[in-house]
């Protein structure tokens, strides 16, 4: 049986990731923020689900998760880090300040801290998946989005260098870049989102992406072609294509 650990599950992704693996027999830890929804998870999906209500910026919280789930199932099969948060944010507004701090410390230190208390574990079983959920807006910086920007460029970043340190080992490093998918968090976006994909059907790709253990994926296959010639464009060129691009709403984010 298949050994799941997904954060950010209450919602989008992360549900529907949870859905995907339940469907298919496997144990699940599922973690988030909402006891309620995980709960409501839970009840659907009886004897499969173990919940543990958490905030992925509490490390403390993560490394006592995992130190219960190792001690009930054993090492994890797959490790998903998937918690993740976007507002848009203006680093000349200083209330904005917190926000950028907010999103950096859910989106990248999250991510480690959720890896953290699993590796020595899957050093010790042999391998298994540890899946950082990032995105394209981490290729290139986006106007307004100067925190989302920033923290999924640093996700891109740690987990290359993660996959490098544990080369040696058989544990699988598995980058995902999602494009658009429709989730509460790109619910709000005001502008148009190409090859903009269903959250059960980009679950299924990111299933098949970690089950083949492949370093690095563009989901859907349309908004990879669009980030290599993204790539390609020289700061000059890119600048004037995308300053007047639409901007993500300021907004508070709870603490």
């Amino acid at each position: 049986m298949l050994k799941v650990f997904i954060t950010g599950a209450s919602s989008g992704i992360g549900w529907a990731l949870a859905e995907y693996y339940a469907a298919q027999g496997a144990q699940l830890s599922l973690s988030a923020r909402r006891a309620d929804l995980l709960q409501r998870l839970a009840a659907s999906w009886p004897g499969q689900v173990i919940c543990y209500p958490l905030d992925v910026t509490d490390a403390a919280a993560l490394r006592a998760a995992g130190d219960d789930f190792i001690a009930r199932l054993g090492a994890p099969d797959v490790v998903i880090a998937n918690a993740g948060v976007s507002v848009g944010t203006l680093t000349e507004c200083a209330d904005d300040l917190e926000a950028i701090r907010r999103v950096m410390d859910v989106n990248f230190f999250g991510m480690a801290a959720t890896f953290s208390p699993f590796i020595a574990a899957m050093r010790q079983a042999g391998g298994g998946r540890l899946v950082g959920i990032a995105s394209l807006a981490g290729i290139r910086g986006l106007p307004g989005a100067e925190a989302y920007s920033a923290s999924k460029a640093a996700a891109i970043s740690y987990l290359e260098s993660l996959r490098l340190e544990l080369r040696a080992s058989a544990i699988k490093v598995v980058t995902i870049c999602p494009g658009y998918i429709r989730t509460p968090m790109t619910e709000g976006n005001p502008f148009p989102m190409p090859f903009l994909m269903p959250a059960d059907v980009a679950a299924r790709r990111f299933a098949r992406a970690i089950a083949r253990g492949s370093s690095y994926s563009v989901i859907p296959w349309q908004m990879g072609v669009v980030a290599k010639l993204l790539c390609l464009l020289p700061n000059s060129l890119y600048d004037r294509l995308f300053a007047a691009a639409p901007r993500k709403p300021r907004r508070a984010l709870p603490p």
